[in-house]
Protein backbone atom coordinates (compact mmCIF):
# COMPACT_ATOMS: atom_id res chain seq x y z
CA UNK A 1 0.00 0.00 0.00
CA UNK A 2 2.74 2.39 0.89
CA UNK A 3 4.95 1.70 -2.46
CA UNK A 4 1.99 2.32 -4.27
CA UNK A 5 0.87 5.19 -2.37
CA UNK A 6 4.17 6.92 -2.85
CA UNK A 7 4.51 5.56 -7.27
CA UNK A 8 0.67 7.92 -7.18
CA UNK A 9 2.71 10.42 -5.47
CA UNK A 10 5.31 10.52 -7.85
CA UNK A 11 3.18 10.32 -10.66
CA UNK A 12 1.24 13.58 -9.24
CA UNK A 13 4.41 15.34 -8.81
CA UNK A 14 6.10 14.54 -12.52
CA UNK A 15 2.72 15.41 -14.26
CA UNK A 16 2.47 18.74 -12.38
CA UNK A 17 6.21 19.41 -13.50
CA UNK A 18 4.88 18.32 -16.82
CA UNK A 19 1.76 20.68 -16.78
CA UNK A 20 4.04 23.74 -15.38
CA UNK A 21 6.68 22.87 -18.37
CA UNK A 22 4.01 23.14 -21.05
CA UNK A 23 2.01 26.42 -19.45
CA UNK A 24 5.68 28.29 -19.59
CA UNK A 25 6.39 27.05 -23.16
CA UNK A 26 3.20 27.38 -24.48
CA UNK A 27 3.16 31.15 -23.06
CA UNK A 28 7.15 31.88 -24.42
CA UNK A 29 6.76 30.09 -27.60
CA UNK A 30 3.29 31.89 -28.63
CA UNK A 31 5.11 35.22 -27.74
CA UNK A 32 8.28 34.58 -29.79
CA UNK A 33 5.70 33.50 -32.97
CA UNK A 34 3.44 36.87 -32.36
CA UNK A 35 6.66 38.91 -32.27
CA UNK A 36 7.79 37.84 -35.54
CA UNK A 37 4.75 37.97 -36.52
CA UNK A 38 4.13 41.43 -36.10
CA UNK A 39 7.25 42.71 -36.76
CA UNK A 40 7.04 41.58 -40.53
CA UNK A 41 3.90 43.49 -40.59
CA UNK A 42 4.88 46.15 -39.28
CA UNK A 43 8.02 46.77 -41.18
CA UNK A 44 5.45 45.64 -44.69
CA UNK A 45 3.29 49.10 -43.01
CA UNK A 46 6.27 51.48 -42.67
CA UNK A 47 6.68 50.21 -46.37
CA UNK A 48 3.76 51.42 -47.78
CA UNK A 49 4.35 54.99 -46.09
CA UNK A 50 7.71 55.14 -47.69
CA UNK A 51 5.07 55.50 -50.61
CA UNK A 52 5.06 59.46 -52.24
CA UNK A 53 1.62 61.26 -50.42
CA UNK A 54 -0.20 63.15 -51.53
CA UNK A 55 1.38 66.49 -52.81
CA UNK A 56 0.44 69.75 -50.67
CA UNK A 57 -2.52 71.21 -50.70
CA UNK A 58 -4.79 68.26 -52.15
CA UNK A 59 -7.00 66.63 -50.12
CA UNK A 60 -6.72 62.90 -50.08
CA UNK A 61 -9.85 60.96 -48.78
CA UNK A 62 -9.55 59.74 -45.76
CA UNK A 63 -8.36 55.95 -45.70
CA UNK A 64 -10.74 53.10 -45.44
CA UNK A 65 -9.71 49.99 -43.69
CA UNK A 66 -10.77 46.10 -43.73
CA UNK A 67 -10.26 43.32 -40.80
CA UNK A 68 -6.96 42.61 -40.56
CA UNK A 69 -5.33 45.68 -42.45
CA UNK A 70 -2.75 48.29 -40.22
CA UNK A 71 -3.51 51.59 -38.83
CA UNK A 72 -0.32 52.63 -37.80
CA UNK A 73 1.28 52.31 -34.37
CA UNK A 74 0.41 53.05 -30.49
CA UNK A 75 3.43 54.41 -28.27
CA UNK A 76 3.29 53.62 -24.06
CA UNK A 77 5.70 55.18 -22.56
CA UNK A 78 4.58 53.53 -19.41
CA UNK A 79 4.74 50.06 -20.44
CA UNK A 80 8.07 47.82 -20.39
CA UNK A 81 10.68 48.95 -22.86
CA UNK A 82 10.16 46.24 -25.09
CA UNK A 83 6.61 46.87 -25.61
CA UNK A 84 6.36 50.21 -26.10
CA UNK A 85 5.94 50.34 -29.67
CA UNK A 86 2.36 48.41 -30.67
CA UNK A 87 1.45 47.73 -33.80
CA UNK A 88 -2.30 48.42 -34.06
CA UNK A 89 -4.65 46.65 -37.04
CA UNK A 90 -8.08 46.35 -37.74
CA UNK A 91 -10.74 43.46 -35.78
CA UNK A 92 -10.64 41.96 -32.82
CA UNK A 93 -10.59 38.55 -33.67
CA UNK A 94 -8.34 35.50 -32.21
CA UNK A 95 -6.49 35.58 -35.44
CA UNK A 96 -5.55 38.85 -35.59
CA UNK A 97 -5.04 39.60 -31.33
CA UNK A 98 -3.03 36.41 -31.49
CA UNK A 99 -0.31 37.86 -33.93
CA UNK A 100 1.07 40.60 -31.01
CA UNK A 101 -0.44 43.72 -32.16
CA UNK A 102 -3.06 46.03 -30.14
CA UNK A 103 -6.53 45.27 -32.82
CA UNK A 104 -9.53 48.00 -33.66
CA UNK A 105 -12.96 47.46 -32.63
CA UNK A 106 -15.36 47.12 -35.02
CA UNK A 107 -18.14 45.73 -32.96
CA UNK A 108 -20.44 46.10 -31.22
CA UNK A 109 -19.56 49.77 -31.53
CA UNK A 110 -17.61 50.14 -35.02
CA UNK A 111 -14.42 52.29 -33.60
CA UNK A 112 -13.96 56.11 -34.78
CA UNK A 113 -10.53 56.46 -36.48
CA UNK A 114 -8.43 59.07 -34.57
CA UNK A 115 -8.70 61.39 -37.66
CA UNK A 116 -12.56 61.55 -37.21
CA UNK A 117 -14.20 64.85 -36.45
CA UNK A 118 -15.16 63.08 -32.98
CA UNK A 119 -15.75 59.77 -31.56
CA UNK A 120 -13.99 56.69 -29.50
CA UNK A 121 -10.86 54.94 -30.88
CA UNK A 122 -11.13 51.69 -29.05
CA UNK A 123 -8.17 48.65 -28.82
CA UNK A 124 -7.87 45.85 -27.31
CA UNK A 125 -4.91 43.15 -27.17
CA UNK A 126 -3.78 39.90 -25.12
CA UNK A 127 -2.04 40.51 -21.36
CA UNK A 128 -0.34 37.83 -21.48
CA UNK A 129 0.61 35.13 -24.47
CA UNK A 130 1.01 35.86 -28.07
CA UNK A 131 3.26 38.99 -27.67
CA UNK A 132 0.97 40.45 -24.59
CA UNK A 133 1.16 43.83 -25.50
CA UNK A 134 -1.07 44.63 -23.12
CA UNK A 135 0.84 43.06 -20.07
CA UNK A 136 1.12 46.41 -17.96
CA UNK A 137 -1.64 48.12 -19.06
CA UNK A 138 -2.70 48.32 -15.31
CA UNK A 139 0.46 50.35 -14.70
CA UNK A 140 -1.00 53.52 -16.79
CA UNK A 141 -2.92 56.07 -14.67
CA UNK A 142 -4.11 59.51 -14.88
CA UNK A 143 -2.10 61.48 -16.89
CA UNK A 144 -0.11 59.31 -18.58
CA UNK A 145 0.39 59.74 -22.06
CA UNK A 146 -0.14 57.48 -24.82
CA UNK A 147 0.60 58.52 -28.54
CA UNK A 148 -1.18 56.76 -31.98
CA UNK A 149 0.75 57.01 -35.20
CA UNK A 150 -0.30 57.22 -38.56
CA UNK A 151 1.51 58.37 -41.14
CA UNK A 152 0.35 61.95 -41.55
CA UNK A 153 0.38 62.93 -37.50
CA UNK A 154 0.87 61.90 -34.18
CA UNK A 155 -2.41 61.95 -32.10
CA UNK A 156 -1.36 62.94 -28.26
CA UNK A 157 -3.83 61.54 -25.82
CA UNK A 158 -3.94 62.01 -21.97
CA UNK A 159 -4.92 59.07 -19.66
CA UNK A 160 -8.55 60.41 -17.76
CA UNK A 161 -9.59 57.25 -16.19
CA UNK A 162 -9.32 53.55 -15.13
CA UNK A 163 -11.31 50.94 -14.69
CA UNK A 164 -9.54 47.90 -12.77
CA UNK A 165 -12.06 45.08 -13.43
CA UNK A 166 -15.23 44.85 -14.91
CA UNK A 167 -17.18 42.26 -16.73
CA UNK A 168 -15.72 40.79 -19.87
CA UNK A 169 -19.84 41.67 -21.37
CA UNK A 170 -19.62 44.97 -20.61
CA UNK A 171 -19.18 46.02 -24.17
CA UNK A 172 -20.38 49.79 -22.84
CA UNK A 173 -16.52 50.79 -22.30
CA UNK A 174 -15.91 51.26 -25.73
CA UNK A 175 -19.09 53.14 -26.75
CA UNK A 176 -18.43 56.50 -28.57
CA UNK A 177 -18.82 58.23 -24.93
CA UNK A 178 -17.31 54.77 -22.88
CA UNK A 179 -19.88 54.48 -20.20
CA UNK A 180 -17.90 54.75 -16.86
CA UNK A 181 -15.54 56.91 -18.08
CA UNK A 182 -14.93 60.68 -16.80
CA UNK A 183 -16.31 62.16 -20.37
CA UNK A 184 -19.93 63.24 -20.20
CA UNK A 185 -20.49 63.72 -24.30
CA UNK A 186 -18.96 63.56 -26.89
CA UNK A 187 -15.42 64.24 -27.75
CA UNK A 188 -11.67 62.49 -28.97
CA UNK A 189 -11.42 59.77 -27.29
CA UNK A 190 -8.97 56.29 -26.75
CA UNK A 191 -9.74 53.59 -24.93
CA UNK A 192 -7.36 50.26 -24.23
CA UNK A 193 -8.90 47.12 -22.69
CA UNK A 194 -7.83 43.67 -22.29
CA UNK A 195 -8.39 40.55 -19.58
CA UNK A 196 -8.07 40.79 -15.99
CA UNK A 197 -6.47 39.53 -14.20
CA UNK A 198 -3.39 38.94 -15.86
CA UNK A 199 -3.25 35.36 -17.46
CA UNK A 200 -6.90 34.81 -16.98
CA UNK A 201 -9.91 36.03 -18.99
CA UNK A 202 -12.83 36.70 -15.98
CA UNK A 203 -12.65 39.54 -15.91
CA UNK A 204 -11.75 43.03 -18.49
CA UNK A 205 -10.53 46.42 -17.72
CA UNK A 206 -10.16 50.04 -19.55
CA UNK A 207 -7.97 52.86 -19.69
CA UNK A 208 -9.62 55.69 -21.41
CA UNK A 209 -7.73 58.82 -22.37
CA UNK A 210 -8.61 62.06 -23.97
CA UNK A 211 -6.67 63.73 -27.31
CA UNK A 212 -5.08 66.81 -26.25
CA UNK A 213 -2.62 67.25 -29.48
CA UNK A 214 -1.93 66.33 -32.97
CA UNK A 215 1.39 66.87 -34.39
CA UNK A 216 1.99 66.67 -38.41
CA UNK A 217 4.46 64.46 -39.56
CA UNK A 218 7.56 66.07 -41.23
CA UNK A 219 9.83 64.20 -43.38
CA UNK A 220 12.01 62.73 -40.63
CA UNK A 221 9.08 61.03 -38.82
CA UNK A 222 10.41 63.48 -35.59
CA UNK A 223 7.77 61.73 -32.69
CA UNK A 224 6.57 64.16 -29.78
CA UNK A 225 8.43 64.40 -27.39
CA UNK A 226 6.54 62.62 -24.96
CA UNK A 227 7.96 59.60 -26.49
CA UNK A 228 11.32 60.37 -27.67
Amino acid sequence: MATALGLMGELLITLGLVLALFVGYSLWWTDVVAEAAAGRQGDRLRQTWSAPAAAPGDQAPAPEYEAGDGVGFLHVPAFEKSDQTILIRMGTSTEVLNEGVAGVYEEPYRSAMPWDAEGNFALAAHRDGHGAKFHDLDRLGEGDTVVVETRDAWYVYRVAGTLQQTSKYNVGVVAPVPEGSPFTGPGKYLTLTSCTPVYTSRYRMAVWAQLVRIDAMDTHRTPPPEIR
